[in-house]
């Protein structure tokens, strides 16, 4: 059956080509039904949560008002990986263990983990902290497809989607659910019952331009014709009614400029510490026999940022106890970033993330809609943990382990 699935997957992909271009591991509230509901778990990266309201996404607005919305808040750190993985495993960063867009790791010396390098990222030993919701349903006889989801395309757990899209920042969002719409053409003991779905344009254009430029709003508008092109298919198939949509973003964007960049080589010696990396926080580690004079000169309120050691960040950020956390975290204020000369920062940028997750300009997309959902419920905002338990509800699966609680999102489940 998995072969019958690769070949459909191959097909479709020619075809687009042809046209476009430490948890807690106690249960949550019991599965609703026997049966599980047909889910499909959608990203718009970088979607800030009040862009719904500019009057540039008519169908995801009309989703909203059908269904259930709110203000997500994000993991700390606002970043992209670290909270795809959490939404999808209902752990932190700081347990699931990608704590970064880039980290080390103390038992691969010498190795970094970077998001562009696959050889290094496809090593299960990155991803096995947490069980995505994908791996779950896939052993207790679910069929899943992803589309561009982070992590799905590696074996994690000796188990991958059912059907799976490797990354492709090429591929046209129309083109990306035309493929997922493929999928829901397969026949019925073929066809996936949770599915994702990944678009990075808003992303893109809030990082070039800015979170308020004309551009990033009409990025936000491409993506709700991408969504509308969703739920048309549903519709031509008979499956809308029969089908959750779940709209999540991983984080927000806070607009930036050239001018509020702080340079940590002017306060520590290069060769007295590791810098991991750099931007809206930092992560490093005194070299040996340097300990104290790097804390001396970093740790503490700076005029733009702070500074931790990992035992003592604030415990709301949650985040310090992985071994992949460097010795001491800076946190820039909401604007600002750090850099150093061998990691320098990105000039004439608009837009970036990574920022306090109480921070609004990070608070994050959520819509839910379908035969699960009451209609026009206004959330209180919630963190992102939740949503791993909201899709196992959806799916009858028992949760693996979870930081978060279903409890937030009571209100909008019939």
């Amino acid at each position: 059956m998995r072969d019958l699935k690769v070949l459909s997957l191959l097909g479709a992909l020619l075809a687009v080509a042809a046209c476009a271009t430490a948890p807690d591991t106690s249960s949550s509230l019991s599965p609703s039904s026997d049966e599980p509901t047909r889910t499909i778990l959608v990203s718009i990266d970088g979607f800030r949560a009040d862009y719904l309201d500019r009057g540039a996404t008519p169908v995801m607005s009309a989703l909203a008002e059908e269904g259930a919305r709110a203000a997500m808040e994000s993991s700390f750190p606002t970043k992209t990986f670290p909270n795809h993985y959490t939404l999808v495993t209902g752990l932190v960063p700081d347990h699931h263990g990608i704590i970064n867009n880039t980290m080390e790791d103390p038992e691969k010396p010498g190795v970094v983990f970077k998001i562009s390098d696959r050889a290094v990222a496809s090593d299960p030993d990155w991803w096995e902290g947490g069980k995505p919701i994908w791996v779950s349903a896939e052993e207790r006889g679910l069929t899943t497809a992803t589309m561009f989801w982070p992590g799905s395309d590696y074996e994690i757990y000796g188990q991958r989607p059912s059907i799976y899209a490797p990354f492709d920042q090429k591929l046209p969002d129309f083109a990306r659910v035309d493929l997922l719409l493929s999928w829901l053409d397969l026949p019925e003991e073929d066809r996936p019952e949770f599915l994702t779905l990944y678009f990075d344009i808003v992303d893109t254009a809030g990082h070039l331009y800015g979170p308020d430029s004309p551009k990033t709003v009409s990025a936000t508008a491409q993506v709700d014709a991408a969504i509308g092109r969703l739920v048309e298919g549903l519709e031509d198939r008979g499956l809308m009614d029969s089908t959750n949509l779940v709209i999540v973003a991983d984080h927000g964007m806070a607009p930036i400029a050239d001018e509020r960049i702080m340079n940590l080589d002017e306060r520590v010696a290069p060769e007295s510490v590791h810098v991991v990396w750099t931007g809206a926080f930092a992560g490093l580690s005194p070299e040996p026999g340097y300990e104290e004079t790097v804390k001396t000169a970093l740790l503490g309120r700076g005029e733009h940022g702070e500074c931790w050691t990992k035992e003592t960040l604030p415990e709301r950020f949650d985040y310090g106890s992985h071994p992949r956390v460097p010795a001491i975290i800076c946190l820039a204020d909401t604007g600002w970033r750090y850099e150093t000369a061998a990691m320098p920062a990105w000039r004439n940028a608009g837009g970036d993330h990574g920022y306090d997750p109480e921070d609004p300009t990070m608070a994050a997309i959520f819509i839910a809609h379908g035969p699960a959902f009451r209609e026009g419920v206004t959330l209180e905002s919630f963190q992102n943990t939740a949503v791993y338990q909201l899709l196992a509800r959806l799916l009858n699966l028992r949760p693996e382990a979870r930081d978060g609680s279903l409890q937030p999102l009571v209100p909008a489940l019939k």
